[in-house]
């Protein structure tokens, strides 16, 4: 067998150590498939002396960053360190050493990979970086490669552990969105900072990636339309079980006449659909595409073994890579870097969609009414209202509303009016639906 590939390591964290672990307990495993070993030969830490959750026996430990990428041994470069700044800079240092790069960075991919690619494709190396998106769940390989052969319709993702296991607590025990959250920090699934992951960002970062695999487009994080689940209620969680409807925080890309929707948000998911029954922090993508159909790929979003088995799998297949020529290698983002298409990416004022809707109103004759009324203005039909009474001592009562399809721009502007009406108490509540088929 060949001499095993060296490989260096900018950061050691939680998913450094579950990479080494995996590398170390299944060598020979890897080995058969690489063709040779894999060996770790240098790492780069803040602190050496701290306690490791992996064997660092083995290689060099260092807190220079540059020892890493400088390293003429070294033949792949690790980036677990996260972040955009000294991430990027290392990164293409690295690429202009001729070093591969496999990164774990989602936002690094989503915010700068069209930089890096073009980068990578001048000096023939590879940049992998499965486990930026959904954890373990192998999803990049399987739209790139397992499904080359298909027009993706579009996807939709629970692609954020944190938000599903917030919406999923607060469904099975009806709890508030502030107490989970808490309980997510506690956990370690929520950061202390949380805004990344409530607010949709993070869902983002890897939306932009899928959907540049999915349909052959540039990088676009700028163009997603993003919104968090901070005001979804454990009433509406209750509402929409009423309706026969789960809410999950889902990333959806789809092909549209003109152009792409691009879209991370709430929705409400019909109940008997797979993807709605996925709980707590697994990730789940669904994938509908022409030839083979609707597949979901389930499984582990995060966590030290589950990341660090993407990272592995890239591993194998950058060492596998390295007697072809760079022509000849899986294209970065699935399509060959000229063959990339200037789809536009539409508006969310110009994507339609079916809409829950909650209305506190004052509890007098003739309300509903006036809201119906200006949903006919604005052409909007409903579907369903369900009219709660009202309870003692609570000035107004809950009116929820589901509609047909209708154009975003239109809703906002049928929102807008009925939030004008004296009778209207609170600020409307808005959560999109798709049925996924």
């Amino acid at each position: 067998m060949l001499e095993a590939v060296k490989v260096g390591m900018l950061g050691l964290g939680t998913v450094g150590s579950g990479t080494v672990n995996i590398l170390s307990r299944n060598a020979d495993e890897i080995a058969r498939r690489a063709g040779r070993g894999i060996k770790i030969s240098i790492a780069s830490v803040r602190d050496i002396k701290k306690q490791r959750a992996c064997d660092t026996s083995g290689f060099t430990l260092t807190v220079d960053h540059n020892k890493v990428i400088a390293d003429p041994n070294v033949k792949i470069v690790l980036e677990l360190i996260g972040g955009t700044g000294i991430a990027r800079e290392l990164v293409l240092k690295a690429i202009d050493n001729g070093k591969h790069i496999i990164t774990a960075n989602k936002a690094l991919i989503a915010l700068h990979g069209n930089e890096i690619f073009q980068r990578a494709q001048e000096k023939g190396v590879t940049v992998a970086f499965e486990s930026a998106v959904a954890g373990g769940i192998p999803i990049i390989k399987a739209i790139r490669e397992g499904l080359a052969g298909n027009s993706i319709q579009w996807l939709a993702g629970i692609i954020n552990g944190t938000c599903n296991f917030i919406l999923t607590e607060m469904r099975d025990k009806g709890r508030d969105f502030d107490d989970v959250l808490k309980e997510a920090q506690q956990l370690g699934y929520a950061e202390a900072d949380p805004t990344f992951d409530i607010e949709g960002i993070d869902a983002a970062h890897k939306l932009t990636i899928l959907a540049s695999i999915a349909f052959g487009v540039p990088l676009q994080f700028e163009k997603i339309y993003t919104e968090g689940i901070t005001e979804i209620t454990s009433a509406d969680v209750a509402y929409a079980s009423e309706l026969g409807y789960r809410i999950k925080s889902l990333g959806i890309a789809k092909r549209t006449a003109n152009g792409l929707e691009l879209r991370v948000h709430p929705t409400l998911i019909p109940h008997r659909r797979l993807i709605a029954n996925v709980d707590g922090v697994m990730n789940a993508v669904l994938v509908k595409a022409d030839a083979l159909g609707p597949s979901l790929y389930y499984g582990a979003g995060a966590g030290a073994e589950p990341t660090g088995s993407a990272v592995v799998a890239d591993l194998v297949d950058v060492v596998r890579a390295l007697t072809s020529d760079p022509e000849n290698r899986v294209p970065h983002l699935a399509f060959q870097p000229d063959a990339l298409s200037n789809i536009p990416i539409l508006s969310m004022d110009d994507v339609s969609t079916v809409y829950y809707l909650r209305i506190h109103v004052q509890d007098r004759s003739g309300v509903l009414a006036d809201v119906t009324n200006i949903f006919a203005n604005h052409n909007i039909s409903i579907e369903a209202i369900i009219q709660k009474e009202p309870q003692t001592n609570i000035a107004s009562v809950p009116i929820i509303i589901l509609t047909h399809e209708v154009v975003e721009q239109n809703m906002n502007k049928a929102i807008a009016e009925i939030e004008k009406l004296e009778a209207v108490t609170n600020k409307i509540m808005r959560i999109r639906l798709e049925t996924l088929t």
